[in-house]
């Protein structure tokens, strides 16, 4: 099932001697060379055998992401990939579930806005086995009535805790405010939601399964100790005549104003001890974009960590938040977002909202500086090799990197480019993708006040 909104406000804070030494480790994986890519049975597969012993994850993907659900019933892609896990016409799920457990091995699925997400990690000796049983739960789904109904209650049940939690609620709205209808980064309302899943039928299920489900968009990346040639040929043999699937149709980009919403939201929520807040507008931009990795790089300097303006200012030195960070999100498959977040306790509320909009102020006026550009190259550049340093880092940054419509060598060149990126294309990027004035803010919480 999807899990919906997970805040990635923490920040990665990397040690010298760590860079060091994954530096060594990734300067001669040289992706683009050694990894091996290829159509098997209309599937997008990418085999890299890496220096870890015994040990292979996989990464995945498929077009059938929340944004294909119908406009009367946006839970349906949910429920759809929700029922991967519930059986297959040859094993039960118990029995999935053992076969997988006797070897230490896992398998997971999950829906995102544009994809449904495959996840698994198994022995080298136990991968013919994991690749069958991704097959079979792709293939051959049971689409049983009574594990139907549990996952209609569970569905249901997942949405109205979260519908308790600040953070979520506060990008909830924030993406009904910024995004057009139609978006895939656009959440659907909550008792929209609730009312498709309680309506969904296995009928409407099924039906939706058969259109997008298939080979046509089926991107699966293997990194670890496998052999290509091994590994093309389970796969072949897992997803041996298997047809469908329909790539996804690309929606217009965001524009910068938003949709015709209030620039200033409040979601209230009795009795909490904190207010989250989202703020910021939409970038018209994908990862592949120009512009992209000058964005990230100013963003870094306004707030990632606690070496950004934001945790520097906002929480260091003027106490007035709990956590507080900036980043660009959502722009693999679409165009994204750019978005500060922040919890206040509601006393500090109307402070913490003036002292971090001084920090946007100053920081969309007058740019960074040559020390936060140097600071952040550095550290960017760390931190994308210290994602590389496991089989998970790598699967996961290979696939993202096909989703994004960028060659491997991107990944080899990352580095290189950020380095090579300048005051001037930060700085523009700043000024030509973002406008505070344009911008929306939500908060969600017991905002003094508010009702």
């Amino acid at each position: 099932m999807n899990t919906l909104f997970r805040s990635p406000l923490s920040a990665l804070r990397v040690l010298p001697f760590v860079l060091g030494a994954v530096a060594a480790l990734t300067a001669s994986a040289q992706v683009a060379r050694n990894a091996v890519r290829q159509s098997v049975g209309g599937i997008d597969l990418v085999v890299m055998k890496t220096g870890v012993q015994e040990v292979v994850t996989i990464r995945g993907s498929l077009a059938a992401g929340d944004s294909l659900s119908p406009d009367t019933n946006p839970a349906l892609a949910d429920l759809t990939g929700g029922m991967l896990d519930k059986g297959t016409t040859k094993h039960d799920k118990y029995a999935i579930a053992q076969l997988l457990g006797d070897v230490g091995a896992n398998i997971s699925f999950s829906t995102g806005p544009s994809s449904l997400n495959i996840n698994g990690k198994c022995l080298k000796k136990d991968l013919p086995l994991v690749i069958s049983l991704i097959a079979e739960q792709l293939r051959t789904p049971a689409f049983s009535p009574e594990e139907f109904a549990k996952l209609k209650k569970q569905f249901a049940g997942q949405y109205r805790r979260q519908l308790d939690d600040t953070d979520f609620r506060a990008d909830d709205a924030y993406t009904r405010a910024i995004y057009p209808a139609g978006h895939p980064n656009r959440q659907a309302p909550g008792p929209e939601l609730l009312a498709g899943a309680e309506k969904t039928t296995l009928d409407d299920v099924k039906a939706f399964y058969a259109k997008y489900y298939g080979p046509v968009t089926l991107r699966l990346v293997l990194v670890g100790d496998v052999d290509p040639a091994a590994a093309q040929g389970e796969v072949a043999k897992g997803f041996a005549g298997w047809t469908g699937g329909d790539k996804a149709p690309k929606p217009a980009p965001a524009r910068a104003g938003g949709v015709d919403a209030a620039r200033d939201q409040n979601v209230f929520m009795p009795e909490k001890t904190n207010v989250s807040v989202v703020w910021g507008q939409p970038t018209g931009l994908r990862y592949a974009d120009t512009d992209t990795l000058a964005l990230r790089v100013g963003t870094a300097a306004l707030g990632s960590g606690f070496t950004g303006r934001l945790m520097a200012n906002v929480r260091d030195k003027e106490g007035l938040t709990y956590g507080i960070g900036s980043y660009v999100a959502g722009d693999t498959f679409v165009d994204g977002d750019w978005r500060i977040q922040g919890n206040f306790a509601p006393a500090m509320l109307e402070k913490g909202i003036e002292s971090t909009k001084r920090q946007l102020t100053e920081w969309y006026k007058n740019g960074i500086t040559d020390a936060e550009l140097a600071q952040r190259k550095t550290g960017m550049a760390g931190t994308y090799k210290v994602g590389l340093s496991t089989t998970a880092g790598m699967a996961g940054t290979i696939l993202a990197t096909l989703n994004r419509e960028l060659d491997l060598a991107f990944i080899d060149t990352y580095p290189a480019r950020v380095g090579a990126l300048t005051k001037e294309q930060v700085n523009g990027a700043i000024k030509k993708h973002l406008d505070p004035e344009k911008m929306v803010i939500i908060k969600a919480g017991t905002v003094p006040g508010a009702k």
